[in-house]
This record gives structure tokens, sequence and C-alpha cells, in this order.
């Protein structure tokens, strides 16, 4: 993607003494002990608190409302507009903030391993630990790229400069601002560095459909024959733990591009949650956490600097950043062919979607603008109905453009390619969340691990009565029976009516979309 003109006083600011242009993993770990902004922990990584955020700040987040993108971008809650005006104020009153500072730190990378769409990026930060989580997350220069280097957007984070929201024109003192136009996302009153890596994917939502490039909020890998699976779900549906598999070589964890040469990882490295982890469970990540990489929010034990992963005091949102290369089964550079199956994972705590089933091109494009799991109400003696959750392409909040955009792409490609699509449901079999119990973890992995091999793509299958799914009649190593989740209930009058409360659920959550196609809800949505 081209590069623009970088403004004066911008390029002003990375040429003064204090800017420390592309400091090494080491360099940055010195900085970061020194100006006491972590600490190290024993197994080499930076451990670090975010502070008052733990988490992204969706309300402080905006698009400034500008001539050339007023009309393509999808305004509303979830993309905000603010005027040119407040953010050029903001941004001025952010570079002199950054010019009194002793030392800022920058690095010059990219996003996107496709060389012929990547977008060349800068980070500059007031902190080294966020410097040093950038160089981890995006892709990493080569001496001889960094020659040639011209930036084509730019972050600037300065967590300590917060705006006064009666002086700036912001909701609160955090904001998250992109300017298309001047390719900067200015950022302040907030240390989560999740802000940065999740700024540059919304930027890229923008970028690459303009460039008939689908982006994707995914994870991806490739098996030995280099048949190509995508994985999209929202948090807890086993997303992370499906994609990893000793058989495939990992393409990326979580964002992608698909463009007429096949799939390309948007970053360089991964941004895992490392809450309960343990080397049983997830050994690539427990692992990947050594020098270099950023522990953000773990508790760790202040004599042998040991962290808890099991400790959620500060937050359950604990994180580990490290470069893709910190995985052992990776592919090198990320790019591989285009997919041969899709799969959409669910936790579906109502315990009425199947399984597995086999999606039409329709039902892909329904359950993709669904993006559905389900949320637990706690743990709590007496409360134990589920919530429904939908965001919208399994990643509504970084979607600058019309949801039909992508679903129309989505749509294309599976025709192109002639893609399986699968919706997984890794959640409750047997009944609701508080009767019957998770899905096995091994049943879940016979059946993507059949859907990965092209077992299901010619099976016999029964056309559930409510939601009109697909589901394969028999997959070896999964009892007949958990295939259709009618027959896992005792009372099947009641699963019926738990399976309409949620067919009604998709029914309210699609009535938002108002430029959908008729047959996409006709032949896509529940039956029932």
């Amino acid at each position: 993607m081209n590069s623009v003109h970088i403004p004066n006083d911008l390029k002003k600011l990375l040429q003064e003494n204090h800017a420390l242009v592309q400091l090494s993993v080491p360099q940055l770990v010195e900085r970061v002990l020194s100006r006491k902004e972590g600490i190290l922990t024993a197994t080499g990584a930076v451990s670090v608190s975010t502070g008052k955020y733990t988490g992204r700040s969706p309300q402080d987040k905006y698009i400034v409302m500008e001539e050339s993108t007023k009309d393509k971008i999808e305004w509303g809650s979830t993309n905000q507009s603010i005027s040119e005006e407040v953010f050029t104020n903001l941004y001025q009153k952010v570079l002199e903030y950054l010019t009194q500072q002793e030392e800022i730190f920058v690095f010059k990378g990219f996003a996107g391993a496709d060389q012929k769409s990547r977008l060349p990026i800068q980070v500059v930060n007031e902190y080294a630990w966020h410097n040093l989580f950038a160089q981890q997350l995006f892709i990493r220069p080569t001496e001889e790229e960094l020659l040639t280097h011209d930036a084509g957007f730019t972050v600037i984070s300065a967590p300590n400069f917060k705006a006064d929201p009666t002086v700036d024109g912001t909701n609160s003192e955090t904001f998250i601002i992109i300017s298309f136009e001047r390719r900067i996302v200015l950022i302040g009153g907030t240390e989560y560095a999740g802000e940065m890596k999740k700024s540059i994917f919304s930027v890229m939502n923008y970028l690459l459909p303009e460039n008939h490039i689908f982006s994707m909020h995914c994870s991806a890998n490739v098996g030995q024959e280099g048949d190509v699976a995508l994985f999209f779900g929202l948090s807890g549906t086993g997303k992370t733990t499906l994609s990893a598999d000793a058989n495939r070589r990992l393409i990326g964890d979580d964002e992608h591009g698909w463009s007429s040469n096949g799939v390309f990882n948007i970053e360089g490295g991964c941004y895992a949650k490392c809450i309960n982890l343990s080397r049983e469970k997830e050994p690539q990540i427990f692992d990947a956490i050594r020098f270099g990489t950023v522990l953000e929010n773990v508790v760790v034990n202040s004599e042998s600097r040991i962290p808890d992963y099991d400790d959620g005091s500060l937050t359950e949102n604990t994180r580990a950043a490290y470069p893709i290369e910190a995985i052992d089964n990776i592919i090198q550079p990320s790019i591989a062919g285009h997919p041969n199956t899709i799969v959409f994972l669910t936790a579906d705590a109502f315990g009425v979607l199947p399984p597995i089933a086999k999606l039409t091109k329709e039902q892909a494009m329904y359950h993709f603008l669904s993006g559905y799991t389900s949320k637990l109400a706690g743990t709590e003696r007496g409360i134990t109905s589920p919530q429904a959750t939908f965001s919208t392409c399994f990643g509504a909040p970084f979607l600058p453009l019309p949801a039909a955009r992508y679903a129309e792409m989505l749509g294309d490609k599976i025709l192109e390619h002639n893609a399986n699509v699968f919706l997984v449901n890794t959640g409750w079999t047997g009944g609701e969340y508080g009767v019957g119990s998770r899905m096995k973890l091994s049943f879940t992995r016979a059946m993507v691990q059949a859907a990965l091999e092209g077992e299901l793509n010619h099976v016999e299958t029964v056309k559930d009565e409510i939601f009109g799914l697909h589901i394969p009649l028999h997959i070896a190593g999964v009892p007949d029976d958990v295939l259709q989740p009618k027959k896992t209930w005792s009372d099947h009058q009641a699963y019926e009516e738990k399976a309409k409360e949620l067919a009604k659920k998709f029914r309210e959550n699609f009535k938002k979309f108002t430029d959908i196609p008729t047959e996409i809800v006709e032949k896509g949505g529940p039956i029932s």
C-alpha cells in the first residue's frame, strides 16, 4: 500500500535527539527496567501493569469525519465520529507533550505479510514497553527494508497525556482516534497496549477491502498438503486451542487478509490470553513466554518472579505479547494459499446448536454476520441462564465499513474457491448451561479434523428442524446421538422451547441489518 507524506511537525519530532528509533529487543528491555516501567520475570519476559485500563475503551474510540471517508464509514456507536478540528487540537497537544519527554521510542515495521498489499507503519511511544509490544506484534523489517521504509500510517501513543472532555471534545480522559486522511492513529489516556494493535487492525479493515482484499478477524493454519483452514470465533469458543494443531502449521492467530493470491497474516506476533495458562493445556503459548515477551497484568511473585497465571486479581484479561517466531510450528513468511475449509466457532450455552453443521453459502453469510456465541451470566448460586451475544463478522468493534461489505466478500470467496464452511459448537450438550455438560474437546477435535480432511464434504446429513442446519449423521470418533442435540436432551419439549428461544434471538439481532439481500435471511437463518 502506498505511503503518504508525513506532516512536518511529526517529522520534526522524530528527528530530534530524544527520539530513539528502532531499538533492539534487548535495548528496549533495558530501557523498560531502567525506567521502572516493568520487571523481569523468571522466564525472561517483561511484566507490566496497564493501570486503570486493563482492556480496550470502545466508548473512547473515534474516526475523524473527513471528506474522503465520510460516505464510506458505517457511523454509529462503534464508529463514533469526531471533527477534524478536535483531532487537530489534540494532535498538536500530544506532539507538544512528547517533545517535552526525555525519551520517546519509534518502531518502523509493517502490517500485512503479503508484500503486494502490506502497509508500512511507524509507532511512536511514550513508554519503552509499548514500543517493545509494537515490535513483537507487528511485522519487523529487514535491514534492507528499513532503508526504504516510508510509513503509510503512524500510531502515536501517549498514555500519560489525558484529555479534558470539557475542552477537548472527548467522552473522557482517554481517546483513540483514527484519521484516514492524515494517516494517523492518536492514542492518549490509556496504558492498555492492545489499543495499538486493534487500531491498526481497524485501519486494515478499511484499507484492504478498498483494495479488493477480504480482511478477517480469525486464526489460520495450513496442513501438510498445503490445505488452508480459517477459524473464526469470539472469546471462549476455542479458536486458539483448535487452530493450534501439531499436524498443521500456524499462519497466524488473530488477523488475516484474503487476496487474489491467498491468505496472509496481518501481524508479526501473537497477543495471547494467559489467564489459567498451563504448559499442559497450551504448551505453545506457555513456552513462547520468554525473553522479549511482554506480560500484561499478570501477577508475579515478588521474590521468585514466577508468574501466577491463575491469579486474575488485576483482570481476567491477562495477556502475553510475543513474536510469531516464538511458536515452533509456523509457516514463514505468514502466507498460504486459498482456504479449503472455514470454521465458525460458537460456544452455545443454550445447548441447542449442533456440535457441527455444514453451511450453505447463504447460511455462511448469515452466521458470519451474526457472529454468535453466548456468555455465562455468572457462577453465583441461582444464576444459571446463559446470555446470547452477537458480534458482527466476529469482529464488530474493528469494522469501519458496513457489515454487508465484508459478508459479500466472504460469499464471493466461498463461491470462487469452493471453500467448505462449518459451524462448530464447542458449548453445551444434553441441556443448557447448569443442566448439560460442555462438549468434550476430544469430540470437537475429531469433528474438526474430519472437516479439515474433507471427510464431511459429501456425507449424509439431516436438516435441523429449527435452524435449518445440515448435520452429519456419522463422524468417526463421535457418538451419533451427540451430533444431534435434540437426542442428547432427556426432555425433548424443553429442547424445542430453548432452541426456538435462541432462534428468536438470532432473528431479533438480524433486524439491525437493513441492506442485506433477502435471500440471506430466508435461506441462511432459522426456519422455525
